[in-house]
């Protein structure tokens, strides 16, 4: 299993995540993605143990991609840089794989959302309301059940990344719900699952920091939900339901 980290400028606490998701038995590496960071975050991740890659074209989208084409692991996890995810809970993820190609986390269970966590009622609901705009669009054939489309935690199998990997455009935080689409759309089986959101250990959210952001990030959002589904998705409905539904690897 290779665990994906994106990061820009996370110096301050890319140590303490590298530390945490090599320290489980899970984990074959850790992979962090410097994607034009200016300042020592490549350097400490790879003192805490991580494989560090360059990915030079700017965005959320974009490192995540390139961290995903470079792993080496036939089970891919993403995850934050912040340390608002725990690996505490990779063995809920990988149960869940055993029946999908793609495993989401969800940060909209309240229970779940620790303290300090930047989890405002605002982000919540609009996580959920973008979540059942894609849960209702992909509705027939697919029946998804959504609440959180913006989450970073996931899991994926080396086979459904190659399956995906070419209905992908999206370099910034709209890559998050174009994944689940492109799943979707690929005829693979999406679950989602609640899991553990924690209070960042340092810095601060590129794209939740400020109400503007937090809105462009929303219709980027909108946008690509409605182009997978309206746009290309129906020249290839056809094709992808022939193919078979993904199962990992045993």
């Amino acid at each position: 299993m290779t665990v994906v980290v994106p990061a820009y400028n996370e110096e301050a606490t890319i140590a303490e995540v590298v530390t945490e998701f090599r320290g489980s038995p899970l984990v074959d590496e850790v992979l962090v993605v410097d994607n034009n960071c200016r300042d020592h975050t490549a350097e400490r991740a790879r003192q805490a143990g991580a494989r560090v890659v360059a990915e030079s074209r700017p965005g959320y989208g974009a490192a995540l991609t390139g961290g995903m084409d470079a792993a080496q692991g036939e089970i891919l996890v993403l995850t934050e840089a912040d340390g608002t995810f725990r690996a505490r809970d990779l063995p809920k993820l990988l149960a869940y794989l055993e029946d999908a190609g793609m495993v989401l986390g969800t940060r909209t269970t309240k229970q779940m959302v620790e303290q300090g966590a930047n989890m405002s009622f605002a982000l919540r609901w609009g996580n959920v309301t973008m979540a059942k705009l894609l849960e209702l669009l992909w509705f027939l054939p697919n029946e998804p059940r959504f609440t959180d489309v913006g989450c970073t935690y996931r899991a994926l199998t080396r086979e459904t990344w190659t399956r995906i990997r070419p209905l992908l455009a999206e370099s910034g935080p709209a890559f998050s719900p174009e994944m689940i689409c492109a799943a979707l759309l690929a005829g693979c089986r999406v679950i989602e699952i609640p899991v553990t959101y924690s209070r960042r250990t340092g810095g601060v959210s590129k794209h939740s920091e400020s109400w503007p952001k937090v809105f462009k990030t929303a219709w980027l959002m909108f946008r690509t939900i409605l182009r997978k589904r309206l746009g290309m998705g129906a020249s290839r409905r056809a094709g992808d339901r022939s193919r078979p539904e993904t199962t990992p690897p045993r």
